[in-house]
């Protein structure tokens, strides 16, 4: 299950569990579309893959049998950070951005 990071990890925007500017990669770092449009263009600073809009988890549990929605599989409160400077993260990012994600 999705994690749900609460935040961009870039520039701090809140992207509670509803929000549909939250983009993920492979490995549910979390940007919003700002910053995966304007300065990430489309690859994430720490694997190099694209991103994808972060699914939306109900809010209300439809089969409640299943233990499903956002009562039970809340979203995190620990916020992420990039580890990597943004110079880093801009060269990064001018090295493959040509290469579609299937690709790099």
């Amino acid at each position: 299950m999705l994690e749900l990071r609460p935040n961009c990890e870039l520039c701090d925007r809140d992207l509670p569990p509803d929000s549909a500017d939250a983009r993920i990669c492979t490995y549910e770092c979390t940007y919003c579309v700002n910053c995966v449009e304007s300065i990430l263009q489309n690859v994430c600073p720490t694997c190099g893959g694209g991103f994808a809009p972060r699914p939306i988890r109900p809010a209300n549990a439809w089969r409640p049998e299943k233990r499903l929605g956002l009562h039970y599989h809340p979203a995190s409160t620990t916020r992420h950070y990039t580890p990597f400077k943004l110079d880093d993260i801009k060269a990064h990012v001018e090295r493959i951005k040509d290469l579609p994600p299937a690709g790099r």
